[in-house]
């Protein structure tokens, strides 16, 4: 098969304009083009009046061999790559032990589906419930009947953080191996819709997310793994660099000497358990600040014109950053098109922000995280400081909001002006349990705040209104990645215990669904390959 690349026609175009773009790029006739189909369609906005679908297609035509000559200075003509996974191993028979994934993240999801398609029978441990009874706690938790639950919420249980996200699915990591293919070719198997295939920055959904999470975990135990449900790891049986197996919260002890660490960047205790038990952390930088809520239709026209609303366009997004005097960068991360803003706490006594949006992305707000970047020097001391900080924030937070899990805001112009809020305009907050208006300037530090007051009317200069008076900043965002990164070998093992394979978010290897995923099946496939390798059998 052939690849076209940069195949550009308008928004609106017929339904034969991409074979027909086919035949006048190729210029061959209709009865050489057997079959094409659409690999990518993104679009190109840049302007407004003239919005251009772009697609890439894979072709199959009675010609290839000839047009690949013909083109072969064509960097928009290649041979289609072959993307199809292939498993690097297969399970030996009796093994001695199971490897153990800890945490059902997407990270820990494809590790376990990965482990479980090569024969290996996974056992799958969660801190947290099964997404259904999750999604019940996490629900009732932000319309205030019931109260924060430590090991059911908006990080903890079935599916990890990105459940409770807008499921996106697009990353900029390298994957030469094609690895997120087989992330999205997985989902869709799950029940997620085809088209995250083929159209640009893919998304899921909550809702959608909750069904496809069910459904991963049924083709696991179908193969042979095992999930368990409640079952929070508090130590790691470690005998002279070795990992041996693991204890639970109940006491149960599991043996086995390949443990997958998949724990998401909020498994605090965690974190504090294997600092403890001397396996190697260091810190790594991170963001915090704040986020935004604009109406959508603002985003959509800024970003659109007068193609606001298109079915193909759907809800508009951004990405900002700006570069500040002080040195500090701050960015837009995580934005929701026609989103919610969402309580994501974990522990009590502290309020987290983060974002949501489902599949549909019409709610009435666009959301995104405002947030500057910051480093190691900025505490330092100790591998977990950073999770130090970020507990002092978000206690912080909860007592600006209130003490009732409500957190604090203040309208975009009032904290421009260094003035406390006092009531909401033309912008409604959508975090629940609730917002509390006032002055914002006391939740971070100095140089975060004078660093997004500096950045707010640079971003309006690229999206007219960003910086409106109406809308309303909510606090605080201190869980943008982890703090810190357990940091492991070219093999995947850590790098001081042996057995040990640090992966995703959590460990500092990831950063959102996708990548997630692809990390998660990079590992399992060096588990894999350990397992056969030392034919661990009985």
């Amino acid at each position: 098969m052939l690849r076209l690349t940069e195949i550009k026609l308008p928004l609106d175009h017929a339904d034969d304009a991409i074979e027909a773009a086919i035949l006048k790029k190729l210029h061959i006739a209709p009865d050489a083009l057997l079959n094409y189909s659409i690999f990518k369609r993104s679009y190109d906005a840049r302007k407004k009046d003239n919005i251009l679908l772009v697609y890439i297609v894979d072709i199959e035509t009675t010609q290839e061999q000839r047009l690949l000559q013909r083109f072969k200075k064509d960097p928009h003509v290649m041979p289609t790559p072959d993307m199809s996974y292939h498993l690097v191993a297969q399970s030996p028979p009796d093994l001695a032990h199971r490897p153990i994934v800890i945490g059902t993240g997407p990270c820990g999801m494809f590790a376990g589906l990965m482990l479980a398609q090569m024969g290996f029978r996974p056992i799958l441990l969660e801190r947290g419930k099964a997404v259904r009874d999750r999604t019940v706690d996490t629900f009732a938790f932000w319309k205030k009947k019931d109260g924060l639950n430590p090991e059911s919420n908006a990080q903890f249980g079935e599916g990890g953080a990105g459940t409770f996200s807008d499921g996106k699915l697009y990353s900029q990591v390298r994957d030469s191996n094609h690895y997120g293919r087989k992330v999205l070719t997985e989902l869709v198997n799950s029940g997620a819709s085809p088209e995250i295939l083929y159209v640009n920055k893919p998304h899921i959904g909550t809702f959608k997310l909750v069904g496809i999470v069910q459904s991963l975990r049924a083709r696991i135990e179908a193969l042979g793994g095992e999930v368990r449900f409640q079952s929070r790891v508090t130590n790691l049986q470690i005998d002279q660099g070795q990992v041996q197996g693991v204890t639970l919260a109940n006491g149960d002890c599991i043996a086995s000497d390949h443990v997958v660490l998949a724990v998401g960047h909020s498994a605090r205790d965690t974190f504090q358990m294997l600092f403890d038990q001397g396996v190697y952390i260091e810190p790594k930088p991170f963001s915090i600040g704040f986020r935004i809520e604009h109406p959508q239709p603002l985003i959509d026209r800024c970003r659109f014109g007068d193609r606001a609303g298109h079915k193909l366009l759907g809800a508009a997004d951004y990405k900002l950053v700006h570069h500040c005097q002080n040195g500090r960068s701050v960015y837009s991360f995580c934005m929701c098109p026609g989103g919610l803003v969402v309580a994501a706490a974990s522990e009590p006594g502290r309020v987290v922000t983060n974002g949501m949006s489902q599949y549909s992305r019409n709610e009435r707000n666009a959301n995104s995280a405002i947030v500057v970047g910051i480093t190691p020097e900025d505490y330092p001391g100790h591998p977990l400081a950073g999770i130090a900080l970020q507990r002092r924030l978000e206690e912080r937070a909860f007592e600006l909001g209130g003490g009732t899990y409500d957190a604090p805001g203040q309208l975009v112009g009032d904290f421009l002006a260094n003035r406390p809020s006092q009531e909401f305009g033309t912008v409604r907050p959508s975090y629940t349990p609730g917002v509390r208006l006032g002055d914002l300037s006391q939740s971070l530090p100095e140089y975060a705040i004078a660093a997004i007051r500096e950045a707010l009317p640079a971003f309006d200069t690229q999206i007219h209104g960003f910086a409106m008076p109406d809308a309303v900043l909510t606090g605080v965002e201190t869980r943008t990645s982890s703090p810190i990164r357990i940091k492991r070998r070219a093999d995947y093992q850590s790098l001081n215990t042996e057995g040990l394979y640090p992966a995703g978010e959590g460990a500092g290897y990831a950063g959102g669904i996708l990548s997630a995923g692809i990390d998660g099946i990079k590992v399992a496939e060096a588990v894999a390959l350990s397992m056969v390798r030392d034919r661990q059998v009985v």
